[in-house]
């Protein structure tokens, strides 16, 4: 008769790392501890970009375009690049997309599991260090061109704001003030919403500055895609308050893309960037 007892590794008192259980009692379940050939496998894997994130008085956006590229092929044109990490928090993906949905998969499971062991939520800066911690473990994948670099973003219940978290290939984190793009696109998206953003933006004022930005990449970055009219293919934009994350609807985005669109048919660079009045200083 077998035994079908629970294992004793699940029954211990331990770690409120889910991510430190996996690599004590099941290692080979990590992403990164996968073995590889030798050489660059960043030609034969997927990659995703770009990821954009706004901040507003209350709250953040954040919106990833849909496309995603194998070399100079296109690979998938409806993939997934931003999640939600738990109720208050969303993280998008850039790089080895497999991996970096693997990344967010265990990212979710840690924050739960950190919530059940210890009754409380995760703060805000923990949560950006978790992810920070997953990130420097799959340096040896990133060494073999599967980089993934994902943009971390949430409402912080302390101080009642929406903060943005931007990381490097070895886990290194760095929090950006008012926004912050990543991904093959990024720096025109970042462009774009340097003349854009502006510290009172409404939360619907902040999905269109997200929009504009998405499709300056898409403009000049062929990796970025944008919005898809004919396939009705449009960015995923979560929108995140003391309310908790919240996808918007693809029938609202869709409309939105096509105000954006039909008006770049009449100023295919966008919209004029807001210059100071007379008398003020520029």
């Amino acid at each position: 008769m077998n035994d079908a007892r629970i294992p004793g590794a699940f029954l211990r008192p331990g770690t409120s790392s889910f991510s430190d259980f996996l690599a004590e009692n099941a290692p080979d379940l990590l992403p990164a501890r996968r073995s590889l050939p030798a050489g660059s496998a960043a030609e034969i894997a997927p990659h995703g970009t770009t990821i954009v994130a706004v901040t507003f008085p209350g709250g953040l956006v954040m919106a990833g375009d849909r496309r995603a590229t194998m070399g100079n092929v296109i690979a998938q044109r409806d993939i997934q690049k931003v999640f939600p990490a738990d109720e208050y928090s969303v993280v998008g993906i850039a790089g080895t997309a497999g991996l970096a949905v693997e990344m967010v998969r265990l990212f979710q499971v840690e924050l739960e599991h950190y919530e059940k062991i210890e009754g409380s939520i995760l703060s805000l800066d923990g949560k950006a260090n978790r992810l920070s911690a997953l990130i420097r473990a799959n340096l040896g994948m990133a060494m073999q061109g599967l980089a993934v670099v994902p943009m971390f973003a949430g409402y912080d219940l302390d101080s009642g704001t929406g903060r943005i978290f931007g990381y490097d290939v070895t886990g290194g984190r760095h929090e950006e003030a008012s926004f912050f793009t990543v991904g093959s696109g990024s720096l025109f998206a970042r462009g774009a919403l340097k003349k854009l953003y502006r510290d009172d933006l409404s939360p619907d004022d902040a999905v269109r500055v997200c929009l504009q930005a998405l499709y300056d990449a898409a403009d000049d970055d062929s990796a970025t895609g944008g919005p898809d009219l004919t396939r009705r293919i449009f960015p995923i934009v979560w929108v995140v308050t003391a309310d908790g994350a919240v996808q918007l609807a693809d029938a609202a985005i869709g409309s939105l893309a096509d105000q954006v669109v039909g008006a770049r048919m009449d100023r295919p660079d966008g919209p004029l960037a807001a210059l100071p009045g007379a008398g003020q200083e520029a």
